[in-house]
């Protein structure tokens, strides 16, 4: 066997404390997909009242604040995504009333709210590009999107041969000749982001959130929002070839930090100043940008999204990323699981077949697949999403859960396709299934139906095994998912000091030790041996109930599994 692990912290990367304290620096952040978290009206579709009635769980959960995903009037073509009205409430989730509430609430019960901002286009059913149809070309109201005149005889082809996100062309041509770009769906027209008007009123809408007690503002594909359109346009294989550097004419351009920088004065007019981050999926050397002070102030990291459930893969992200948080001076962010990928459960339970695939797109392979049982091991995949999750929970940052994951709940895969909403699948012609497998309506109860959702049913189908994973069932078992999410958040709040860690030697592949300021020791084994950890102290939570004890007095933690340790007492 092993020797217990005894060994002396040796020297990483780490993270200063914040001079200035904020709350959104170590914040577990829970994101609620409103139109598949609770009914209240009974009418199929999530919506704000029934948030509100599930205030309780919240709080009882632990989390500092809610992301709300969103919620304002949209003709559905993305999930909300496509919004039609950026200061008001979709009817069918509420009003503004409903809204206010909901902060009141939550407020109530010391959990913060971040509201989503989604800057890069509107929907079609936008009163402004309404006008701007309306209007023709060369018209002002055009000049608030990206029309251009097409190509080959008449007009007739797209300006170029550029292929949007979901799939199909990134131009769609309107009755009077001229096109549009839109880098998601055609219901998603890009905004024109060197139009003043446009800046202007998304201050305005930063200002309206805020105004109602709005605690931060999550960006919506931040990275995308400024371009550089000079004729001629680049065709796709040169937009493709071009470096990613702060010039590229699409991507991650330099001229859309003046655009935050003008956002980060509006938030600091406000006491406390309200918090940002970016949704910018950037090279990685590029994430500070995003995450400076005079910039959202704080950037997501996706790179756990990709990983393989792996202690080398596991510990060079946490380290880049803690160099990272050092160089813009915010906090690092973490996140397994949320509504545009496949839940980590799966992730990590589907079976490799030895073609090199990386777990997210096996997962999406296996969801092609139509997901086949006898390639998905689902309780090994969630020990693993167990243990990574209290891997990650103990990580100096903030953590970003996405709901659901605390029920321990898989990706629903087996989806009909006339029941399928995402654009993804359809633009694709279901060559790529989409996201729809991970905002299915959470179980609240094990009852047939819409497992307590609400009374007329669900928008997107249950699977019959959710009313094992149901939060009613779940509650009163100790040894539950949910009860481990709320321990731990519990336990978490005695980490909170200094942003930093140091890892630990353990001379083994498999396994992953750091130690937190205050001597709190976090150990992590991807494979499947126990391993030995003695002389850390006393064991305060495990992902897994199977932990035990050697002969010398040392803990073994099982495979697959992560035990807390906090100093001994006295």
């Amino acid at each position: 066997m092993t020797a217990p692990d005894t060994t002396a912290p040796t020297p990483a990367a780490s993270t200063p404390p914040g001079d200035v304290p904020a709350w959104w620096r170590q914040a577990v952040v829970y994101q609620v997909y409103p139109r598949s978290f609770a009914d209240a009206d009974g009418d199929g579709l999530g919506d704000l009242a029934g948030i509100t009635r599930r205030a309780d769980y919240l709080a009882e959960l632990g989390v500092d604040a809610i992301w709300l995903s969103p919620f304002y009037p949209s003709a559905l073509a993305d999930g909300g995504y496509d919004v039609a009205d950026y200061r008001d409430v979709d009817p069918r989730l509420g009003t503004l009333d409903d809204f206010d509430a909901l902060v009141e609430a939550l407020h109530a019960r010391g959990i913060r709210v971040v509201v989503d901002i989604v800057p890069n286009h509107t929907s079609d059913q936008h009163a402004w590009f309404r006008e701007a149809l309306a209007a023709g070309p060369g018209s002002p109201a055009r000049a608030r999107y990206i029309f251009r005149d097409g190509s080959g005889p008449g007009g007739s082809e797209p300006p170029t041969d550029w292929e949007s996100t979901f799939g199909g062309p990134a131009w769609t041509r309107v009755p009077d000749g001229q096109w549009y770009l839109h880098s998601f769906a055609p219901e998603q027209p890009d905004l024109a982001w060197d139009h003043p008007e446009v800046r202007a009123d998304f201050v305005r809408t930063l200002r309206f959130w805020s105004d109602r007690g709005v605690d931060g503002f999550r960006i919506d594909v931040a990275h995308m929002l400024t371009k550089d359109l000079t004729e001629p346009l680049p065709s796709a294989a040169e937009i493709e070839a071009m470096p990613r550097d702060g010039n590229h004419p699409l991507y991650d351009r330099d001229d859309v930090h003046e655009v935050y920088a003008e956002w980060r004065t509006v938030l600091d007019d406000y006491d406390p100043p309200r918090a940002a981050v970016a949704e910018a999926w950037v090279d990685s050397e590029r994430v500070p940008l995003y995450a400076r002070p005079e910039s959202l102030g704080q950037s997501f990291n996706f790179d756990l999204l990709l990983a393989e459930p792996d202690a080398a893969e596991f510990r060079r992200i946490i380290t880049d990323n803690l160099e990272l948080a050092v160089r813009s001076g915010s906090s690092s962010t973490w996140v397994l699981s949320n509504h545009d990928v496949v839940r980590h459960a799966t992730r990590y339970g589907v079976a490799s077949r030895g073609d090199g695939l990386a777990p997210r797109e096996r997962a999406a392979r296996w969801l092609l697949e139509g997901g086949p049982e006898a390639d998905l091991d689902r309780a090994r995949g969630l020990r693993l999403a167990r243990a990574a999750t209290l891997l990650v929970l103990g990580l100096p940052g903030s953590t970003y859960l996405y709901q659901g994951e605390e029920l321990g709940l898989h990706e629903v895969a087996d989806i009909p396709a006339e029941q399928r909403q995402d654009p993804t699948f359809f633009r694709t012609g279901g060559s790529q299934v989409g996201r729809d497998g991970c905002r299915v309506p959470i179980p609240w109860t094990a009852d047939a139906g819409s497992f307590g959702f609400g009374a007329a049913g669900s928008h997107l189908p249950q699977p019959a095994w959710f009313a094992e994973h149901a939060v009613a069932v779940q509650e009163p078992d100790p040894a539950s998912t949910l009860a481990l999410y709320r321990q731990a958040l519990d336990a978490r709040r005695r980490l909170q000091g200094e942003e930093r860690l140091t890892w630990v030697d353990t001379g083994r592949d498999d396994v992953l030790h750091y130690v937190r300021p205050g001597g709190w020791h976090v150990v992590t084994v991807f494979g499947d041996e126990p391993y030995p950890v003695g002389g850390v102290g006393r064991v305060v939570l495990t992902s897994a109930p199977d932990a035990g004890s050697a002969a010398d007095g040392a803990v073994l933690v099982p495979g697959g599994a992560t035990v807390w340790f906090t100093p001994p007492e006295g």
